[in-house]
Order: C-alpha cells, then sequence, then structure tokens
C-alpha cells in the first residue's frame, strides 16, 4: 500500500463529504416517506431515501474520484475493478427497516477498500449528530473526538450487539441460537438493526463484542477500520483472518475476542434448548 498519510487524510474528507451530504436526505425525508417497497427476502426494505441517499454519494465520489470503482447497495457494482487498487463500498441508509418506522437509529456508512482491506470510513446517524470517521493510520474519532474501545475484559462483564438476517425465516442457521445463548453469558445482548451503528459503538466503547451472519461488504467495510483505529478486532468467527465476502463477522475491544469466539462455536442448538437453560 503506497498511500501516505495525506492522501489518506484526503479520501476521509471525501468520504465525510458524502455522508453528511447524504445526512440532509434522511432528515428532510424523515416521517414522510411515500414509497416502501421490499426487494428480496421477506423484510428487506428499499425506499426513496435510500436511492436518492445513494444518488447523493454517488455523484460526490464521481465529482472527486471519478476514476474509482464503487460497490453501491442500491446500485451494485459501478466501474471495472480489474486494474483498480481502490473500491469505495456504499450503504445509503442502513437501517432502513428502522427508518421506515420511525425509529432513528439509522445512518449512511461509506468506505474505501485498498487491495481490499477498509482503509477510509465514515458513518453518519443524522438523527444523533454523530460523525464518525476511521482511516488506516490516523485513528477513530466521534464528532472529530478521538475514541477507543472499552476495556471490559470479561464476557460476563460484556454488553454485545448483534442482528437476523434477512433470510432467518428460511434458514436454521438464522443466529437465534447465539443471540440466545450470548444473553445468558453477558450483561445483555442488543439488536439494533444497523450493523454500521453496531460496528461504530464498539468502537466507541459502548459495546464490547459485536457479530453477525448474512451481512454484506457496504454493512460493515467503514465499521472495520473504525473498530481497527480504535484499538478492536476483527475477525471472522473462529478468530481467523476476516474475509469480507464471508457474510460473517466478530468484532471486539480485543479484551474478550476469545472468549467471544469460543461462545460462538459452543452454542447449543435451540432444539437443545427445551431441556434447559444451557450452562
Amino acid at each position: 500500500m503506497t498511500e501516505d498519510k495525506q492522501q489518506l487524510q484526503n479520501f476521509l474528507d471525501i468520504a465525510t463529504e458524502a455522508v453528511l451530504r447524504a445526512g440532509v436526505v434522511l432528515k428532510d425525508y424523515w416521517g414522510n416517506l411515500k414509497a416502501i417497497e421490499e426487494k428480496g427476502s421477506g423484510g428487506d426494505l428499499v425506499t426513496e431515501v435510500d436511492k436518492k441517499s445513494e444518488a447523493i454519494v454517488l455523484q460526490v465520489l464521481r465529482d472527486r474520484v471519478p476514476h474509482h470503482p464503487i460497490l453501491a447497495e442500491e446500485s451494485g457494482q459501478l466501474g471495472k475493478t480489474e486494474n483498480s487498487e481502490y473500491l469505495w463500498a456504499i450503504d445509503p441508509l442502513d437501517g432502513t427497516t428502522n427508518y421506515a418506522h420511525n425509529y432513528p437509529v439509522a445512518c449512511i456508512s461509506v468506505a474505501l477498500l485498498i487491495n481490499g482491506k477498509p482503509c477510509v470510513g465514515a458513518i453518519y446517524n443524522p438523527f444523533r449528530n454523530e460523525l464518525f470517521r476511521a482511516a488506516l493510520g490516523l485513528g477513530a474519532t466521534l464528532n472529530y473526538r478521538p475514541i477507543r474501545v472499552s476495556s471490559t475484559a470479561t464476557l460476563s462483564n460484556s454488553l454485545l450487539a448483534s442482528g437476523f438476517a434477512y433470510d432467518r425465516r428460511e434458514t436454521l442457521d438464522n443466529n437465534y441460537a447465539e443471540f440466545c445463548y450470548l444473553t445468558h453469558l453477558t450483561q445483555g445482548v442488543r439488536r439494533a438493526g444497523s450493523a454500521a451503528l453496531d460496528l461504530a459503538a464498539v468502537a466507541c466503547g459502548r459495546f464490547e463484542g459485536y457479530w453477525e451472519r448474512g451481512i454484506k461488504p457496504w454493512d460493515i467495510a467503514a465499521g472495520i477500520i473504525l473498530v481497527e483505529e480504535a484499538g478492536g478486532r476483527v475477525t471472522a468467527y473462529d478468530g481467523s483472518p476476516f474475509v469480507m465476502n464471508s457474510g460473517r463477522i466478530l468484532a471486539t475491544n480485543s479484551h474478550i475476542h476469545s472468549s467471544l469466539s469460543r461462545a460462538l462455536l459452543d452454542t447449543p442448538p435451540l432444539d437443545q434448548w427445551a431441556k434447559g437453560i444451557p450452562q
């Protein structure tokens, strides 16, 4: 990787401009949606705000880095990736279901992957006016103030976050058992409905850990660099190196990483729960 800190800072400023401009759309349409549709699996919603927000982010990127390829949730792959080390990953509205129900846990997430690794990320929740930013070697911030992961060292004292994929109704690999099991082993598990904001919360110490299955690169790319730059760790469930297209992620404050990984691997199947709470 040849980028110096100034170049990464420039990319971070571009990502920041994109999420802030798109955040205006989220606020303008709040409580006034006219079109809500389902795509793919039941419960996977898309609104006119997803599309308008994405259009704004795409325009910023085309103006600032016109030759960079883009992976956007609604538009898919834009530009050729074969000869480029860069790839922007965009989620124009992470938490669409929340937004459609006027539940103010939603954000815009914009990340830059360099040679497949998240190196720049910006996440903006306009309803709490919280702007999370990070770039490789430049640290992580919330509203331009440095953030760090929590120092909690035990799973029993941890607060975790997770979620459920849209295909949870069709597959037994649906995260229900893990959610229940870890609720018993910790101080609680929260399901907010935004992977990007869950990762941001790990980065700033609100949660000790987060795991999920069935996620896409645009859901998590910005959050990964936030967690890592804030002192946390991101891997596969078993602690092996994270693979962006695997659909599974484990992110923690690093202190509980091994114990949370082990708990995920040891989770009893749901059909055993009728015999009593697993210990």
